[in-house]
Protein backbone atom coordinates (compact mmCIF):
# COMPACT_ATOMS: atom_id res chain seq x y z
CA UNK A 1 0.00 0.00 0.00
CA UNK A 2 1.15 3.25 -0.99
CA UNK A 3 2.21 5.19 2.06
CA UNK A 4 0.55 9.55 1.85
CA UNK A 5 2.09 12.34 4.36
CA UNK A 6 0.42 15.14 5.01
CA UNK A 7 2.14 17.89 6.71
CA UNK A 8 2.97 15.97 9.77
CA UNK A 9 4.24 12.54 8.62
CA UNK A 10 1.69 9.76 7.16
CA UNK A 11 -1.69 10.45 6.81
CA UNK A 12 -4.63 8.50 8.57
CA UNK A 13 -4.99 6.16 5.52
CA UNK A 14 -1.47 4.60 7.37
CA UNK A 15 -2.94 4.60 10.37
CA UNK A 16 -6.32 2.93 9.61
CA UNK A 17 -3.91 0.05 7.57
CA UNK A 18 -1.31 0.10 10.99
CA UNK A 19 -4.72 -0.42 12.70
CA UNK A 20 -6.39 -3.15 10.74
CA UNK A 21 -3.26 -5.12 10.60
CA UNK A 22 -2.30 -4.86 14.33
CA UNK A 23 -6.06 -6.44 15.22
CA UNK A 24 -4.49 -9.76 14.13
CA UNK A 25 -1.75 -9.18 16.56
CA UNK A 26 -4.31 -7.71 19.43
CA UNK A 27 -6.30 -11.09 18.95
CA UNK A 28 -2.87 -13.47 19.59
CA UNK A 29 -2.72 -11.61 22.87
CA UNK A 30 -6.67 -11.74 24.08
CA UNK A 31 -6.38 -15.38 23.25
CA UNK A 32 -3.19 -15.95 25.43
CA UNK A 33 -4.40 -13.37 27.97
CA UNK A 34 -7.96 -15.72 27.87
CA UNK A 35 -6.13 -18.70 28.38
CA UNK A 36 -3.49 -17.61 30.78
CA UNK A 37 -5.61 -15.32 33.23
CA UNK A 38 -9.16 -15.97 32.25
CA UNK A 39 -10.27 -15.19 36.01
CA UNK A 40 -8.64 -11.26 34.98
CA UNK A 41 -10.20 -8.17 33.85
CA UNK A 42 -8.59 -6.10 31.61
CA UNK A 43 -8.09 -3.40 33.90
CA UNK A 44 -7.15 -6.01 36.28
CA UNK A 45 -4.32 -7.11 34.62
CA UNK A 46 -3.36 -3.59 33.16
CA UNK A 47 -2.88 -3.05 37.28
CA UNK A 48 -0.62 -5.71 37.73
CA UNK A 49 1.36 -4.82 34.71
CA UNK A 50 1.82 -1.20 36.37
CA UNK A 51 2.78 -2.78 39.74
CA UNK A 52 4.62 -4.90 38.20
CA UNK A 53 6.99 -2.20 36.33
CA UNK A 54 6.46 0.22 39.21
CA UNK A 55 7.14 -2.15 42.05
CA UNK A 56 5.99 -0.03 45.78
CA UNK A 57 3.96 2.32 43.30
CA UNK A 58 1.32 3.87 45.96
CA UNK A 59 -2.74 3.98 45.31
CA UNK A 60 -2.77 7.73 43.40
CA UNK A 61 0.27 6.80 41.32
CA UNK A 62 -1.38 3.59 40.03
CA UNK A 63 -4.68 5.59 39.33
CA UNK A 64 -2.72 7.72 37.47
CA UNK A 65 -1.34 5.54 35.13
CA UNK A 66 -4.56 3.64 34.62
CA UNK A 67 -6.06 6.81 34.09
CA UNK A 68 -9.07 6.02 36.72
CA UNK A 69 -10.00 7.97 39.64
CA UNK A 70 -8.56 7.09 43.13
CA UNK A 71 -11.92 5.17 44.41
CA UNK A 72 -11.84 2.79 41.38
CA UNK A 73 -8.07 2.13 41.39
CA UNK A 74 -9.10 1.25 45.55
CA UNK A 75 -12.00 -1.11 44.50
CA UNK A 76 -9.71 -2.44 41.93
CA UNK A 77 -6.67 -2.97 44.38
CA UNK A 78 -9.32 -4.58 46.69
CA UNK A 79 -10.36 -7.22 44.12
CA UNK A 80 -6.53 -8.18 43.37
CA UNK A 81 -5.68 -8.56 47.12
CA UNK A 82 -8.85 -10.69 47.38
CA UNK A 83 -7.15 -12.46 44.22
CA UNK A 84 -3.63 -13.06 45.69
CA UNK A 85 -2.28 -11.40 43.02
CA UNK A 86 -1.27 -7.95 44.84
CA UNK A 87 -0.66 -7.28 48.58
CA UNK A 88 -0.22 -4.02 50.12
CA UNK A 89 1.56 -2.42 52.85
CA UNK A 90 2.54 0.57 54.52
CA UNK A 91 4.60 3.24 52.20
CA UNK A 92 8.23 2.69 54.09
CA UNK A 93 8.59 6.71 53.87
CA UNK A 94 5.20 7.11 55.03
CA UNK A 95 3.22 5.04 56.73
CA UNK A 96 0.03 6.58 55.48
CA UNK A 97 1.00 5.78 51.81
CA UNK A 98 0.03 2.72 50.62
CA UNK A 99 2.77 0.64 48.58
CA UNK A 100 1.86 -1.89 46.08
CA UNK A 101 3.65 -4.74 45.20
CA UNK A 102 2.81 -8.42 43.44
CA UNK A 103 2.75 -11.48 44.81
CA UNK A 104 4.67 -14.42 44.28
CA UNK A 105 1.06 -15.53 42.41
CA UNK A 106 1.03 -12.40 40.99
CA UNK A 107 4.10 -12.87 39.24
CA UNK A 108 3.63 -16.51 38.37
CA UNK A 109 0.13 -15.44 36.66
CA UNK A 110 1.90 -12.90 34.89
CA UNK A 111 4.93 -15.47 33.70
CA UNK A 112 2.06 -17.68 32.37
CA UNK A 113 0.92 -15.18 30.37
CA UNK A 114 4.00 -14.29 28.48
CA UNK A 115 5.06 -17.81 28.10
CA UNK A 116 0.86 -18.28 26.62
CA UNK A 117 1.50 -14.91 24.20
CA UNK A 118 5.16 -15.78 22.84
CA UNK A 119 4.18 -19.26 22.44
CA UNK A 120 0.96 -18.02 20.28
CA UNK A 121 3.16 -15.48 18.56
CA UNK A 122 5.61 -18.46 17.67
CA UNK A 123 3.26 -20.60 15.70
CA UNK A 124 2.14 -16.97 13.97
CA UNK A 125 5.90 -16.29 12.97
CA UNK A 126 6.69 -19.17 12.11
CA UNK A 127 4.17 -19.27 9.22
CA UNK A 128 6.16 -15.84 7.70
CA UNK A 129 9.22 -15.29 6.07
CA UNK A 130 12.36 -14.22 7.80
CA UNK A 131 12.21 -10.89 5.60
CA UNK A 132 9.12 -10.51 7.54
CA UNK A 133 9.68 -11.25 10.60
CA UNK A 134 12.65 -8.94 10.78
CA UNK A 135 10.63 -6.30 9.30
CA UNK A 136 7.91 -6.57 11.79
CA UNK A 137 10.36 -6.87 15.12
CA UNK A 138 12.00 -3.78 13.32
CA UNK A 139 8.86 -1.62 12.89
CA UNK A 140 7.44 -2.83 16.49
CA UNK A 141 10.88 -1.86 18.24
CA UNK A 142 10.59 1.95 15.94
CA UNK A 143 6.71 1.84 17.67
CA UNK A 144 8.27 1.02 20.89
CA UNK A 145 10.83 3.68 20.93
CA UNK A 146 7.92 6.59 19.52
CA UNK A 147 5.38 5.64 22.43
CA UNK A 148 7.67 5.56 24.86
CA UNK A 149 8.58 9.43 23.73
CA UNK A 150 5.35 10.43 23.14
CA UNK A 151 4.20 9.55 26.82
CA UNK A 152 7.69 11.40 28.14
CA UNK A 153 6.84 14.42 26.59
CA UNK A 154 3.18 13.86 27.69
CA UNK A 155 4.49 13.28 31.31
CA UNK A 156 6.73 16.59 30.85
CA UNK A 157 3.61 18.65 29.50
CA UNK A 158 1.55 17.42 32.75
CA UNK A 159 4.35 18.49 35.61
CA UNK A 160 5.02 21.63 33.90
Amino acid sequence: MPEHYGPYGPDLSTAAAVDAAAEALLAVWDAAREQATSRLSSSQLRALLVVEQCDGVNLRGLAGRLGMILSSASRLCDRLVAAGVLEREPGRADRREIALHLTPAGHALLEQLRAARRARLATVLAAMSPAGRQALLAGLQEFDVATRAGRERGREARSA
